[in-house]
């Protein structure tokens, strides 16, 4: 295994590997979560579109790695880890946290030469409508109770106090990197945005999320779903749809593109 390859593997989950598949379609989970959340989606979208999910130290197997919590620093790490993957077109699926990271990553592989297909931000503001929150400076009552209220953790989870001692350090982190966060000024991409969020969402309105348009010079879509801040877990293949569809063009081209080698 190459220097690169095991920089890839330590930061980068691929459970079906397709080499077949005509776009990579990488991950970012929310706040808390590891690679394991997108499993589903995973599943779902191979082999057409290979799936490669980020994981976070700190959690599941990168359990005794230490948390990062900062944002910026974890994007820089990131990078350096997706962009060997762009061999084939990449796309970005990021949720809550996950959207403000991928963000970031494609700015900075935009600034390196290479430009994501599409950047599907779920269940999060744009950038340019920062907020102050301080979940992260509350006690582990108070980060458990914001985790219950956004409902995207198993509540057995949260009732085993043997198995909250070991995820909260992960938790804590994340919430301190994307609390703290702030884009840098003028920051914009070229590749095209694909909001989804929910109606309901308690921590992105509807206005918050169609802000995403101020941070691309590309095209711009919005999909809005019944449900809260965890809406994909009610639409998973709605969610699937939207991601195929908004794919479909770059699949078939690329495909064509190999018939007439």
């Amino acid at each position: 295994m190459t220097a690169d390859a095991a920089y890839v593997e330590l930061w980068i989950r691929r459970f079906h590997r397709s080499a077949d598949a005509a776009v990579r379609l990488i991950a970012f989970p929310h706040a808390g979560a590891s690679a394991s959340y997108f499993f589903p989606m995973s599943e779902s979208l191979a082999p057409t579109i290979e799936c490669g999910i980020v994981q976070y130290p700190a959690r599941q197997d990168r359990r005794s790695d230490p948390p990062i919590d900062d944002l910026m620093a974890l994007a820089d790490l990131v990078t350096e880890a997706v962009r060997p993957l762009a061999d084939r077109p990449l796309a970005f699926f990021g949720h809550s946290m996950g959207a403000a990271l991928a963000f970031e990553v494609a700015l900075r592989l935009e600034a390196g030469g290479v430009r994501p297909a599409m950047l599907f931000a779920s269940g999060r503001r744009s950038p340019t409508r920062p907020q102050e929150e301080n979940v992260h400076r509350l006690d582990d009552a108070g980060v458990v109770r914001e985790m219950r209220r956004l409902s995207g953790t198993d509540s057995r989870f949260l009732d085993d106090e043997e198995l909250l001692a070991m995820i909260l350090p992960a938790v804590r982190s994340d919430y301190t990197a994307i609390e703290r966060y702030r884009m840098l000024p003028e920051s914009r991409i070229s590749c095209p945005i694909t909001v989804l969020t929910g109606d309901s969402d308690p921590r992105t309105s509807l206005a918050d999320a169609e802000a995403w348009e101020e941070v691309t010079t590309g095209a711009f879509t919005q999909h809005v779903f019944r449900g809260g801040h965890f809406y994909l877990a009610d639409h998973q293949s709605e969610v699937i749809n939207t991601i195929t569809d908004a794919l479909l063009p770059l699949i078939t081209g690329v495909r064509s593109s190999w018939r007439q080698r």
